[in-house]
């Protein structure tokens, strides 16, 4: 982590699973924790969070303790439901410092919906992260607003890096973003739901199925962690020709399953537009 990117003061609206990894990753880069603030609305996980030296803000002890948090931020992360981001823009936005940058966790929070409650000017990003970033494994989705400088949206995008992957793109792409790595881990995890049943139903135990799937797709999956890897070169180098994975390919490929893929992941879009109109 770079020298500026490490003195930056960050505050994290909300920890909660989301907030709580990026937060994980920034401190295993190396981030200063004292120079992190923290809110909660209870006191569940304060000693945990204080024992890393992070400073923490309590919502039911203090009423003030986002506005509090914002105020001396560099950076802050939005880290509560999409339903309560407006409400939140709307309550820090007094006390923001003219170029603290607000940047957002929530799924389908457009940059406008957050804009409109913020005062004029405010540098606003949106972020689009996936779940894997609990592990350091995640992809993010950055896309600044029009007040956001080279230099900060540079700043947060070296931020995410600490918990996985970081693509910087238009707003118009954070649907299409959002429904192959957004909503993408669940297909892992229906692919692996799915070849468990599948061993199951060739007579395997349960148990076999499930560690068989499991270990096999998260092993794919490690070996795709290659910037060079190509899903498409590796499926075609473990496929030999009239060998027993091409007839498996080639009935998936009979039985449409790349065009359902397809058709799901518009589906997801689509669904993440709906959702963005709803609360905006």
């Amino acid at each position: 982590m770079s020298e500026a990117t490490n003195n930056l003061r960050l505050a994290f609206l909300g920890t909660g699973s989301m907030n709580g990894a990026i937060l994980r990753g920034i401190l295993g880069a190396g981030h200063d924790p004292k120079k992190i603030t923290a809110t909660l609305r209870s006191d569940n996980r304060a000693a945990q969070l204080r024992e890393l030296g992070i400073n923490v803000l309590i919502g039911s002890e203090d009423p003030e303790a986002n506005t509090k948090a914002a105020a001396e931020a560099d950076i802050v992360f939005l880290g509560v439901k999409p339903v309560g981001i407006s409400a939140l823009c709307a309550e820090i936005a007094e006390a923001l410092p003219a170029q603290t940058v607000v940047v957002s966790v929530a799924a389908a929070i457009t940059l406008a919906t957050m804009q409109e409650q913020l005062r004029d000017g405010q540098p606003v990003i949106r972020s689009m992260p996936n779940t894997p970033l609990m592990v350091g494994s995640g992809v993010v989705g950055l896309s600044a607003g029009q007040a956001v400088s080279e230099t900060q949206i540079k700043l947060v995008a070296e931020l995410f890096a600490g918990s996985g992957e970081v693509h910087v793109i238009d707003e118009s792409q954070q649907n299409a973003l959002g429904a192959i790595s957004g909503s993408g881990p669940a297909y892992g995890f229906y692919l692996a739901e799915a070849m468990t049943n599948a061993g199951i139903a060739m007579g395997l135990d349960e148990k076999l199925a499930m560690d068989l799937a499991r270990a096999t797709v998260a092993g794919a999956g490690k070996m795709l962690a290659d910037p060079q890897a190509n899903p498409a070169d590796m499926r075609r180098a473990v496929t030999s020709p009239k060998g027993t994975t091409e007839q498996a390919i080639m009935t998936f490929d009979a039985q449409g399953i790349p065009a359902i893929i397809e058709a799901g992941a518009k589906a997801a879009a689509a669904r993440a537009a709906q959702l963005s109109a709803e609360l905006g």
